[in-house]
């Protein structure tokens, strides 16, 4: 069926350019085989071309599922995105004169080279037999500079309370004797995890946000998107080994807990698991540069490479992480914090002393809030990436927004950790007072009870502690 075509993308480019410069730019941009009989204009900012064609035409880039896409799913967190680089997803679209008028919205956006300042072309194919501009197309919402700076600001934030908190709380479980209890440890894990997001999650994040490329080479390529599985990975095992922990020694009244070295093989074993758990985005994984030669840009990207090269494998892996990492440690977490609740409020044994009880309850409570923060926090974030990966928001204009939002918040739960023990537990309210150097005091403290031991009370009361450290959880 005879038509008009019509193709358009933004044209922000510096200079001026004739007008066979700008068909083979918008040739190059949209991949398509333009006659040399094409009309060019310029509207609003945009480059148009019509093309009179006999028969339905279908676009379809090099892989019409999905071609160098922002925000593909590791399968935790996806901070280094499955193509680093150029962001384009054309769907599958048929342009022809019988169907409606219609735009269809930009998926992502162009990246920007520094030699061709403010070049930035979200791309979109537009299908409109009367030549009218429709309303709808929007620009990189992540590339003003207002949200940029906003960007800059939570995340330098995070990565700031992040580093602080969590380094303070392995530093007073380090110091301090009697703090040295097998939940500290779990509880000191839990912060290396932390900041391991801190220090090598975050950061890039940031900086591929804001420039849209992977800057950083080969080797980090390979080892980023480990380290940042790993860390998240950790975190909910060791989150579940507490809940587990607490559930042996209270539900069944087990009055040996566990050792030193039972609590430091059980933390090897949980890095071991996770690092086989994350191992596949370090395996499959290649860095490799782009040219387009029409614009004279040149990226470097980062992209997931799956055996069968295609996307299935990723999305089983992604689906696979969300149910080990997420649906099936919060659900034996749950169970595991609902029994103790219960056995602490109706079957408490009369042996047993109120202040221990009492301070059993309390850490409880403070330790099962601490899974209701990391479940909250990163719920949105898992909520998005599957609807990502069944491609049911990768079309939304405000897709890169949508997912950074969800993903700040998710890394919110790096430093809500601190706080919450620090609100919640006198112990580590104190030493936190005590590190700061804020109440030297030492009848400032007031001790809730500990699991230690008579003589390790006497060497705290001798000084042998370094100081009047708080008691232990």
């Amino acid at each position: 069926m005879q038509g008009l075509q019509k193709w358009c993308i933004q044209a922000n480019m510096t200079g001026s350019r004739n007008r066979s410069q700008q068909m083979a730019h918008v040739r190059s941009s949209l991949r398509l085989p333009l006659e040399d009989g094409a009309a060019v204009a310029m509207t609003n900012g945009l480059l148009c071309v019509s093309v009179h064609t006999e028969k339905e035409r279908t676009v379809e880039p090099q892989d019409a599922h999905s071609e160098l896409q922002f925000g593909r799913s590791f399968g935790i967190f996806p901070l280094v995105s499955r193509h680093f680089g150029v962001k384009t997803r054309l769907c599958r679209h048929s342009l022809n004169l019988s169907s409606d008028d219609r735009m269809s919205p930009p998926d992502t956006s162009n990246s920007t080279s520094e030699g061709e300042a403010g070049e930035t072309d979200p791309w979109f194919l537009l299908n409109n037999s009367r030549g009218l501009h429709t309303p709808g197309f929007h620009t990189d919402i992540t590339k003003h500079i207002g949200v940029q700076i906003t960007l800059i600001a939570a995340y330098s934030l995070i990565i700031l309370l992040g580093l602080m908190g969590n380094a303070l709380v392995i530093y007073m479980i380090i110091r301090y004797r009697n703090m040295r209890t097998v939940t500290n440890f779990f509880i000191a894990n839990l912060a290396l995890a932390d900041l391991l997001v801190d220090t090598l999650c975050l950061p890039f994040t940031l900086v591929y946000t804001l420039l849209d490329e992977w800057k950083f080479g080969a080797v980090l390529c390979h080892m980023v998107p480990f380290a940042q599985a790993l860390s998240v990975h950790v975190s909910i095992l060791t989150l579940t080994v507490i809940a587990l922990e607490r559930y042996r020694c209270i539900v069944f009244h087990l009055g040996r807990r566990l050792t030193w070295h039972s609590s430091f093989l059980i933390m090897t074993l949980t890095w071991t698991m996770s690092a086989i758990l994350a191992a596949p985005l370090a395996i499959f994984r290649e860095y490799r540069h782009e040219e387009i030669p029409s614009i004279n840009l040149r990226i470097s990207v980062c992209s997931e490479k799956w055996p069968h090269g295609t996307s299935r494998d990723g999305v089983i892996y992604s689906l696979s992480m969300l149910l080990l990492q997420y649906i099936l440690p919060l659900a034996i977490i749950s169970y595991a914090y609902i029994c103790i609740w219960v056995k602490l409020k109706n079957h408490i044994s009369p042996s047993t002393r109120s202040d221990s009880i009492n301070r059993r309850k309390k850490t409880t409570k403070m330790l099962a809030l601490v899974v209701v923060v990391f479940a909250i926090c990163w719920l949105p974030f898992h909520v998005f990436q599957l609807a990502s990966d069944l491609d049911l928001v990768l079309r939304f204009k405000e897709y890169k927004l949508i997912y950074t939002v969800f993903h700040i918040i998710a890394m919110g739960s790096t430093f809500a950790n601190p706080v919450l023990y620090g609100w919640m537990n006198k112990n580590y309210r104190n030493g936190f007072l005590m590190v700061f150097r804020c109440e030297d005091k030492p009848d400032a403290f007031h001790p809730e009870g500990s699991f230690r031991t008579r003589s390790l009370r006497r060497l705290t009361l001798n000084g042998r502690n370094g100081g009047h450290p708080p008691t232990a959880v």
